[in-house]
């Protein structure tokens, strides 16, 4: 993996281009191959590792400085060969990361400066290469908060390089490492990001199912079954519910799956919100073998948000059943104070979709 992240466009000739320091490719090549060269195998002479690494370090900070980030990146990869070979994994994790960074920087330069919209490409999978294997390195030494900082560090250089979809894989696989180390509200917010993501993408049913299972982490964070949950986290908790339970009621709406293709805690959600459900909002409890999911052990929608949001959401349910696009106008002004921007943008869609049908269903 280490060699394939090296091979990219991103060295000498790449498509960042070097910068103006140290005097161009030749120099740094020459540079470059000098110490390459304390590495080779000499008769009855071991290669110094650790002076080489040291040395390309020095290489990597003054390049970095001179702006030559795929260089510098370069550089950063030997600093991290020089480490596996040594069999210091910590230090051929940090390496790894700061080359992950640098060829992100060197996107997100290459974007501003030359104004492309999606930048060239290779220093993107180049870092998602590396970050990869430095997060990998950090899950063999028992180290999944590392990683998952690193998924995340990742998934915010991609967002701010304009590209969101592809932060959802990172904040997944971050949400999955922090729910393992037993940190589950970093991992609510992971999968929150993650739908935020997914929407700017306009995948509207990937988000729906991120949200879905934030509703379910944030139910088994409650404790539900236990007799109640704990006074401090269940606030953060039972916020988290409510934020999911509102933007997957609109997505719902949005998205108008057929009956057929409607997945058990998504029917569940909606049952909640017809009028002819028991007064109190309460849908039908879980079943004996009832599974994790929005509906499946989690308390009813009617017990956690405003009451006041909870008869909107149930008179905006009923006038998408009933096609009333103008009584939807009117409750959205009612709901605008209510919602989140994100939830209010939603809530737009729905309306469009409304009077001009465009086939998001799924």
């Amino acid at each position: 993996m280490l060699a394939a992240a090296g091979s990219s466009s991103s060295g000498p000739g790449g498509a960042g281009g070097a910068g103006p320091g140290l005097g161009g490719d030749g120099d740094f090549l020459s540079r470059y191959r000098l110490v390459s060269a304390k590495l080779r195998r000499r008769f009855l002479r071991k290669p110094n590792v650790a002076e080489a690494a040291e040395q390309f370090a020095a290489l990597a900070r003054e390049l970095r400085a001179q702006e030559s980030l795929p260089y510098a990146a370069w550089c950063q990869l030997a600093v991290a060969r020089c480490a596996q070979s040594l069999f210091h994994g910590p230090a051929e994790a940090a390496a790894l990361a700061e080359a992950a960074r640098l060829f992100l920087r060197q996107e997100r330069d290459l974007r501003q400066r030359l104004g492309l919209r999606g930048g060239f490409g290779e220093h993107v999978a180049a870092a998602q290469s590396c970050g990869a294997f430095a997060a990998r390195l950090h899950l063999e030494r028992g180290q999944p908060a590392l990683a998952a900082g690193l998924c995340l560090e990742l998934a915010a250089a991609l967002r701010d390089t304009g590209r969101p979809a592809r932060a959802a894989a990172p904040l997944q696989r971050a949400a999955e490492l922090l729910a393992a180390a037993r940190l589950p509200l970093e991992a609510l917010r992971c999968l929150a990001e993650r739908a935020s993501c997914l929407l700017l993408g306009r995948d509207y049913a990937g988000a729906l199912a991120a949200l879905t299972r934030a509703q379910a982490l944030a139910g088994a964070g409650l404790g539900l079954g236990g007799g109640g949950a704990a006074p401090a986290p269940g606030g953060a908790f039972l916020d988290v519910l409510a934020r999911c339970e509102v933007s997957r009621v609109l997505l719902l709406l949005l998205l108008q799956p057929p009956p057929a293709k409607l997945l058990p805690e998504h029917a569940r959600t909606l049952e909640q919100y017809c009028w002819e459900a028991p007064e109190g909002g309460a849908g039908p409890g879980p079943g004996p073998g009832g599974g994790p999911g929005a509906g499946g052990g989690l308390p009813p929608a009617a017990s956690y948000l405003p009451a006041e949001l909870f008869l909107l959401l149930q008179s905006a349910v009923l006038a998408c059943q009933e096609k009333d696009a103008e009584a939807l106008k009117a409750l959205q002004a009612e709901l605008w104070p209510l919602l989140s921007a994100e939830q209010n943008h939603l809530l737009h869609l729905v309306l469009q979709e409304m009077l001009s049908p465009a086939g998001q269903g799924l």
